[in-house]
């Protein structure tokens, strides 16, 4: 096995392995890390090759002698096919040779949680573990489990559940799938303000992965009659798994529940295409000190529909 550093003529191939693989995402993929304005990120993304054939992928960048993964994405690590652990036990140890051989520190590698799996497998993970990788940080996520056999709104609490039958009959609220990011943004700006933080995207972003993945990404606008008072901008990394990227509201027109409809309109909606998961995120205190300290009203808020606790898991090792 031998690990080489990719070029633009491996793109294809790379997206190509990305989307057969058993736990890659679209921010694995390279059509994805395009929306990038050129020179915003260096770099260093490594292909591990078996008698010429791919297989593995480590998207990342190295950054005062420390490669990490992702870099410019949500989720990263080692990309990979179903393997063996023999397998697993391969790619990990030519990984920490060639950190050796070539001047690389450290190894940060933060993978997408379980979920985004084809196939359960913690082979990799193990055999990072055995060779002296450690874990370094864990983010807790919440997800729902779809079920098309259960009634959506039934799934939720009480309260949620009264919330978007109200919003059904008592007003003109709908909810409508489509490419307003012009609408949306300001939203997106108000709510993150009020956080005292910027959007990971800036409007020319969205539009810009909207056009390079334009069967990824699709945006669910709220309106109480024709003023858009809230939205869902969802993206989908693979397969398996519907991700909540953006919920925003105008909080003036938080009395009429419009993430509590929107929630139901985005797990309908995934249910029916096939997926396995909704994904609504991370819940941490970004106040707080502590990276790892949770936020317990937002956990709180999202078992009200139905999700459970995940982990993002980050693994390190120092050479």
């Amino acid at each position: 096995m031998e690990i080489i550093r990719y070029t633009e003529e491996w793109k294809e191939e790379w997206d190509k392995f990305v989307l057969e693989s058993n736990n890659g995402t679209m921010f694995h993929m390279q059509k994805f890390l395009d929306y990038h304005e050129p020179g915003k990120f260096k770099f260093d993304h490594l292909i591990f090759l078996d008698k010429g054939n791919i297989i593995a992928l480590l998207p990342g960048s190295i950054i005062d002698g420390m490669f990490e993964s992702p870099i410019g994405a949500s989720y990263g690590s080692i990309v990979t096919k179903d393997i063996t652990f023999s397998k697993a036990m391969e790619i990990v140890e030519a990984l920490i040779d060639y950190g050796k051989k070539n001047g690389i520190k450290e190894f940060m590698l933060t993978a997408a949680p379980m979920i985004y799996e084809e196939y359960p497998n913690q082979s990799l993970d193990y055999a990072m573990l055995w060779q002296g990788f450690s874990y370094k940080l864990h983010y807790i996520s919440s997800a729902i489990k779809l079920d098309p056999q259960r009634d959506i709104i039934e799934r939720f609490s009480p309260t949620i559940r009264r919330n978007v039958r109200k919003t059904f009959r008592d007003f003109k609220l709908r909810v409508e799938a489509n490419d307003n990011y012009e609408e949306f943004y300001p939203i997106l700006l108000e709510n993150k303000a009020r956080h005292g933080v910027k959007p990971t995207h800036s409007l020319r972003d969205l539009r810009r992965l909207k056009e390079l993945l334009p069967d990824y990404l699709k945006l669910f606008m709220v309106y109480d009659g024709e003023n858009p008072i809230g939205g869902s901008l969802m993206f989908y990394p693979n397969k398996n798994v519907a991700l909540c990227f953006y919920n925003m509201l105008k909080y003036e027109f938080a009395h009429l529940k419009p993430i509590q409809r929107v929630m139901y309109e985005v797990v309908k909606d995934a249910t029916e295409r096939g997926y396995k998961y909704v994904d609504i995120g991370v819940s941490q205190d970004t106040k707080a000190d502590n990276p790892m300290t949770p936020s317990m009203s937002l956990i709180e808020f999202k078992e009200k529909f139905d999700a459970k606790a995940i982990m993002r898991n980050t693994l390190y090792i120092k050479l």
